[in-house]
């Protein structure tokens, strides 16, 4: 059986039993509050399930499904920034980027992919905000677009460059490629949490995220990276030292995409990006860490495999 069909029941069986756990906490104490708690069971479901059925439908069908992510994370970002009336002709363009974006990526177009987001449409936005004409607000808005497209299409369309690579384990595929991001992200995620929730004393940052702690960011790295290191092997074509690596890489970058978001929820004044996936928030609360870890693992990934066919 393909190690990618493996994780793929780990994952089937990990929602299982947190589904069961959270079933019987209601029913053990039934004058708590576990409301929220199933709510983020009964997303995770929605979340996995929708991404393993892009992935076993195949490269085109997870390119396609990613850039629909990318597409409602950058409508999420609009709908708290705050641009003018005129920025709507801006934000039409940002949208169209996206398709050519992850066409790039689909065809292994690397210069273009590198380069279209960072460089060209950096260029062309500010250009075409100067031919409408109103200069009040420009630099903000600007920025607010350049900065959107960066996070809610650039970085993730990293993964679809993944998918599309050919550098895959042979008992694993793409699949195992995607899912070990997709996985050592999120558990680093979790990993921080649980420390710092058991062991937080020393806080970080508390003006931007109070419950982030030295403790949960030192015991996630320390997970995380072994965690990798243990799956690297099995699902990739990285060696356990470079696994080791990846992971250390995933949980830093992770820890950065979290800060950052919650700086900007606190100047915008807001708890959550939005309401589109329940328990959890927004679509950007979910995939902040992602967003930041994302973008490190392909370059690294990319370069330190170049001597493998691809």
């Amino acid at each position: 059986m393909p190690h990618s069909t493996y994780m793929t029941l780990f994952l089937i069986l990990a929602l299982v039993l947190a589904t069961a756990i959270a079933l019987y906490k209601k029913y053990k104490y039934p004058e708590r509050d576990y409301q929220e708690l199933i709510l983020r069971t009964q997303s995770w479901w929605w979340m996995i399930g929708l991404v393993l059925a892009a992935l076993y439908m195949g490269q085109l069908a997870t390119t396609v499904f990613f850039g629909f992510i990318s597409f409602l994370a950058l409508k999420e970002f609009y709908s708290i920034a705050p641009l003018r009336v005129v920025d709507r002709r801006l934000v039409f363009w940002a949208y169209l980027a996206i398709p050519v974006q992850y066409y790039f990526a689909y065809i292994q177009w690397y210069g273009m992919f590198i380069i279209f987001i960072p460089v060209y449409m950096f260029l062309f936005l500010p250009m075409r905000a100067t031919l409408i004409g109103e200069t009040k607000g420009y630099i903000k808005a600007n920025a607010t677009i350049q900065w959107s497209l960066m996070l809610a299409v650039f970085t993730l369309s990293h993964i679809a460059y993944l998918v599309n690579l050919g550098r895959f384990h042979e008992q694993a595929g793409f699949i195992g490629l995607v899912l070990f991001l997709l996985f050592i992200t999120q558990s680093n995620d979790v990993s921080q949490y649980v420390f710092g929730k058991q062991f937080g004393k020393h806080k970080i940052i508390p003006k931007v995220s109070p419950n982030k702690t030295w403790q949960g960011f030192i015991g996630g790295v320390f997970t995380t990276s072994v965690l990798a290191m243990l799956m690297a092997p099995w699902l990739t074509i990285l060696s356990w030292q470079q696994g080791l690596v990846a992971g250390f890489l995933i949980a830093v970058m992770g820890f950065i995409g979290d800060v950052v978001l919650s700086s900007i929820k606190r100047d915008l004044g807001i708890k959550d990006t939005g309401t589109l996936i329940p328990g959890h928030g927004g679509l950007l609360d979910r995939m902040d860490s992602l967003m930041y870890s994302t973008p490190l693992f392909f370059h690294y990934f990319y370069y330190i495999t170049q001597d493998i066919v691809g």
